[in-house]
């Protein structure tokens, strides 16, 4: 099996800390996950955008305030594992500001890209595209590609070099 980097979405890690009302099949992401653990073939990267977004969900995602602090408990324990190096995952660098202007003077024309559903692209994921070109650039030997369940991420998917 040839070596990738993968880059984790917030509809994914939704899945993988099991958030309320906000996953439908942890246990099959979580197995997913192992598997890509087990083979120490995959860089298994966490964007700060799905960081900040997983936060904002968890945040918002029940009336009931024991499993939303059930869900923030466990986002903290498995973001910071990440932060300090003791997760399968490690965190992307957080965004420059000259590097976030130029993201913005794009930002207009990637909101007008719109999936099957009409729904557009918001700059939480312009952010995690840019960081897939960044991970191109220094990676160009190695797959490549965002773990998401968005159609329009899916497509960030670069087979190695040769």
């Amino acid at each position: 099996m040839s070596s990738c980097v993968v880059l984790i979405d917030t509809s994914v890690l939704l899945e993988i800390l099991d958030v309320p009302s906000k996953s439908s099949d942890p246990e099959s992401f979580r197995g997913e996950l192992a598997d890509m653990v087990e083979s120490k073939t995959h860089t298994l990267l966490l964007p700060m955008t799905s960081i900040l977004e997983t936060g904002n969900h968890i945040g918002q995602c029940s009336p009931n305030g024991g499993q939303r602090r059930r869900a923030a408990e466990s986002f903290v324990e498995f973001v910071g594992r990440a932060l300090k190096g003791r997760a399968p995952f490690r965190p992307t660098p957080f965004f420059e500001a000259q590097e976030l202007a130029t993201w913005l003077a794009e930002f207009p024309d990637w909101a007008m890209r719109s999936d099957a559903k009409k729904k557009g692209s918001g700059f939480g994921d312009l952010t995690i595209q840019k960081e897939w070109e960044r991970q191109c650039d220094l990676n160009p030997r190695r797959r490549v590609y965002i773990w998401s369940l968005d159609a329009q991420l899916q497509k960030y998917d670069r087979p190695p070099a040769l």
